[in-house]
């Protein structure tokens, strides 16, 4: 029987972050997926600035800016009757390029290290999946079916059916992880139910339309909002040649007219897909059970509105990834694995409020949409000064992704309050324990982020009094990675708020304060108790 310590099933942007991340850290891992190749639907349409953030550290981000949207376009986004009619709305966002110049003039840490890309997922699947087979001890198999899994104590034995005689073949894991999306199949083996609520059901097309981004009339941006009875929602994807477009029909065929009518322009396309899509705000009531777990929408389900979907997995993903390989490294305690739901189930609860906000904000002011709206009408300014308001939550959502603490989680020492994560729109830097460590720029140019390595790091900041020994100590007799690393710009010291920070690998902070860490401090963040 083939055995691995990590199988992964679902070899979408989250189960290919969790391979790539556990690959980088030497765990050996298969990663499957039913499918012969990685997808051409859209689906997600954005890496937020977190998860470039961590695709920085996982070595990728370039690599995605590359492939994704050009770098000097803006991110604006209209609402308007046509693509031809003058704008209702219109909310300016910058480009990639724009933003990291604000990024690199930001000293008070209310800017992330990285700003966000559009990326469509039917381009960064293949690009991550060719990063991860590069991997030494990483087995990526497309065509290969997850069947049904049995566990015990040491592991689980899973069965699988691959290859052209479709024959079930079984692999012994010690953990397996469930990747494998809305529908999947690992959870309801498990019996874990999705709890929340299920929404409209939408019709989306992806066109192929060379010229149309060129041609409208409201300039390069990223989403046109059509005010129509329909609900049109155009898309550019990160080529520029290909757009998404959502309406509410129950009728496939009439997709193409009322696209066109949206478009409003002489127009040559072809149609690539076109199929139907219910929105769903739900969360499964457990995220682990034993041996195996699950990640990203095989745990949550978020409505693409605010796009916190795929990449609130990918926080699922370097989340689990650590606690993963220390598990198995044997320097993680029995109650590691456990805090990954302690930690990760709140944020994806805190997506699912943030999404449904948003989407309430865009139901009010479509109701006031009616068929023959004109643009300069009393309806279309009352409309407009509805959706200026309630489209932003949508958009301005950099608190939501870079603002969550693990604020409960039973690995986190010392969290300073007990108030639950404020769902709050706005960043506003925090260095508590259990948030994620704010983006702060050195003397030298360098980023603090990037000096933090795969493991533990202690941060001893200017004026920092007594010695690191006693932690040291600690997570030496664990066999657990630390580095201790000194940093004298006062800057650090205002805005991290304490003389030591205790750093996990990855970026929040597990505990600080004025007086030098205790050995047992070491036992605590490493799920020792």
């Amino acid at each position: 029987m083939e055995r691995t310590d990590v199988l992964i099933v679902g070899g979408g942007p989250v189960g290919l972050t969790l391979a790539l991340d556990l690959g980088r850290r030497g765990v050996d891992c298969v990663l499957i997926d039913q499918r012969d190749a990685p997808g051409r639907l859209p689906k997600m349409e954005r890496c937020n600035a977190r998860s470039m953030e961590i695709y920085r550290r996982l070595g990728v981000a370039e690599a995605i800016r590359a492939a994704g949207f050009p770098a000097g376009l803006p991110m604006d986004v209209f609402i308007l009757t046509r693509l031809t009619a003058p704008p209702l709305v219109t909310h300016r966002y910058p480009s990639v390029a724009a933003w990291r110049e604000r990024i690199a003039a930001c000293r008070d840490g209310s800017e992330p290290l990285e700003p966000y890309q559009l990326i469509s997922q039917y381009t960064l699947e293949p690009l991550l999946k060719a990063t991860v087979e590069r991997l030494p001890g990483v087995s990526v198999r497309f065509g290969c079916t997850y069947v049904s899994h049995a566990q015990d104590a040491e592991g689980v034995v899973v069965a699988l059916r691959a290859g052209p005689d479709g024959a079930t073949r079984t692999l012994r894991a010690r953990f397996l992880v469930g990747c494998d999306g809305g529908g999947s199949l690992v959870r309801e083996r498990l019996g874990i139910r999705l709890e929340g609520e299920t929404g409209a059901s939408l019709r989306q097309a992806l066109f192929r339309c060379d010229d149309l981004f060129a041609r409208i009339p409201t300039g390069p941006g990223r989403h046109w909002h059509i005010a129509d009875p329909e609900g049109g929602f155009i898309i550019a994807q990160d080529d520029t040649r290909h757009f998404s477009y959502h309406c509410v029909t129950a009728d496939d065929a009439a997709v193409p007219a009322l696209w066109e009518r949206a478009v409003a322009l002489p127009i040559r396309y072809s149609t690539e897909y076109l199929g139907g899509w219910t929105q769903r705000l739900m969360v499964a009531e457990r995220f682990a059970e034993g041996r195996v777990l699950l990640a990203g929408d095989a745990a949550h389900l978020v409505i693409p509105t605010g796009g916190l979907g795929m990449n609130t997995g990918v926080g699922d993903a370097i989340d689990l990834g650590w606690k993963l390989a220390a598990t198995l490294a044997g320097w993680g305690g029995s109650g590691l694995l456990a805090s990954y739901a302690a930690e990760r189930r709140p944020v994806a609860l805190r997506a699912v409020r943030a999404s449904a906000a948003a989407t309430r904000g865009r139901r009010r002011w479509r109701a006031l949409v009616t068929p023959d709206l004109a643009p300069d009408s009393e309806q279309a300014h009352a409309l407009a000064a509805l959706a200026d308001i309630e489209q932003r939550k949508s958009n301005d959502l950099l608190g939501i992704e870079l603002g969550y603490r693990y604020v409960h989680s039973p690995i986190i020492a010392g969290t300073e309050n007990d108030a639950p994560d404020p769902d709050r729109w706005d960043y506003v830097p925090d260095a508590r324990p259990g948030a994620r460590l704010p983006h702060l720029w050195r003397d030298d140019g360098s980023a603090v982020q990037d000096a933090l390595g795969l493991g533990f790091t202690l941060l001893r900041l200017a004026g920092a009094q007594g010695s690191a020994a006693a932690l040291e100590a600690g997570f030496a007799a664990l066999g657990a990675p630390l580095e201790v690393r000194a940093m004298a710009e006062p800057a650090l010291r205002e805005i991290y708020g304490a003389g030591w920070l205790l750093l996990r690998p990855d970026l929040h902070v597990a505990w600080r304060g004025e007086a030098p860490p205790e050995a047992a401090l070491a036992r605590h963040v490493t799920g020792h108790g």
